[in-house]
């Protein structure tokens, strides 16, 4: 066979050979600059510093600052028992012949407030029993002499946090002496089962939600924030992913092992480059940016709304390395890398040798 002929046969093969994607002069034709759909950028310094955005976490400045509250603070719904010592035999709340006016179960209600005769309506939720002591005894102290007040939580769950996800123990526990911050709940509940480098923190207190790392929980302790009643904390593994497509070890959707993460190191993540296929000057990022980012990569002021962008790496240059270390990947982008001119060639080859060789076998079959 001529060599123009294997050409000839060799392009007409390459055409309809099975392969993971597109190749390199493909992408580079779908570019808007070639009237296509997609920006294609080459990552550059400026470019892996422009688009290094990692999620925002944090707990607002009403969570940080609220201080700690004690174990037997009283709530709404508790039900209360109390009982009164009056020093004169014809007292107000207490009977002839008796030293004791017993009142139970006085219910705190919606609103925080019980009612005590001679007393009137006082707020209850907020106070501990002690507390709440000393204003029944200071009101009723005008009209009797040197009452004697006792105050006990018969029902009702003080002050609780609710813990689920990620812990030795899900449930709900009381905000005790030595539970009082969330380091502390954490560790009565058996402490973190998930993975700490990738654990979230989420903290919900009525209408505020706040959410950190958990590793950044360990290393600020202006963080360890006091609980409330009602909390509810969750703990939960990552949820980002990357898709990772092409000559590279492993063809998969995978998840975040880091807070951050590099286009190096996700390309190692998949167990790299594969090394008989993979061109290390075409690895690409595909990825959605939001209008502010687009605007600040290309230097325009007219881009609108969601962009498509193809981000460009090579890995044969020392820069192209660097760049690719300092490059961020972010949740729901797709890493693909294209095969090597030497690859597809060799599987043309193949594929044209190998039919060639089943048309021989068959026509020597055929002239038997």
């Amino acid at each position: 066979m001529g060599l123009l002929s294997l050409l000839v046969l060799s392009a007409v093969a390459a055409c309809g050979l099975p392969r993971s994607g597109p190749n390199k002069r493909e992408i580079f034709s779908s570019s808007v600059q070639r009237q296509g759909d997609a920006f294609v950028v080459s990552v550059t310094d400026r470019v892996a510093r422009a688009t290094a955005v990692s999620p925002a976490l944090g707990f607002p400045q009403s969570l940080l600052n609220a201080g700690q509250i004690g174990s037997d603070t009283i709530r709404p719904g508790d039900t209360l028992g109390l009982t009164i010592w009056e020093n004169v035999e014809d007292g107000l709340l207490v009977g002839t012949g008796q030293n004791a006016a017993v009142l139970e179960e006085v219910q705190v209600d919606g609103a925080g407030f019980i009612f005590i005769p001679y007393a009137g309506r006082i707020r209850a939720a907020g106070n501990s029993p002690e507390a709440l002591r000393g204003v029944i005894t200071r009101q009723l102290d005008t009209q009797t002499p040197d009452p004697q007040v006792q105050v006990r939580r018969l029902a009702g769950d003080g002050s609780t946090v609710t813990l689920v996800g990620g812990v030795a123990q899900q449930g709900v526990y009381p905000i005790e002496r030595p539970t009082r911050t969330l380091t502390a709940m954490l560790a009565r509940a058996g402490g973190i089962v998930s993975e700490t480098e990738i654990t979230t923190v989420t903290l919900n207190r009525g209408g505020q939600t706040g959410k950190i790392w958990l590793s950044d929980l360990y290393n600020n302790p202006e963080l360890d924030i006091a609980l409330r009643s009602g909390d509810r904390i969750v703990l939960a593994e990552d949820t980002r992913a990357f898709t990772a497509l092409g000559a590279t070890g492993t063809q998969n959707r995978v998840p975040f092992t880091a807070q951050n993460l590099s286009a190096i190191e996700a390309i190692a993540q998949v167990g790299g480059l594969n090394t008989n296929l993979a061109d290390p000057t075409g690895v690409f990022v595909f990825r959605n940016e939001p209008e502010e980012i687009a605007r600040q990569i290309l230097g325009r002021t007219d881009i609108t709304g969601t962009q498509r962008f193809v981000y460009v790496l090579d890995l044969t240059r020392p820069m192209g390395m660097f760049n690719a270390r300092d490059f961020v990947i972010r949740d729901q982008d797709t890493v693909y890398v294209t095969e090597a001119p030497f690859a597809v060639w060799d599987k043309t080859l193949t594929s044209i040798t190998g039919s060639l060789s089943t048309a021989n076998a068959a026509s020597s079959l055929a002239g038997n």
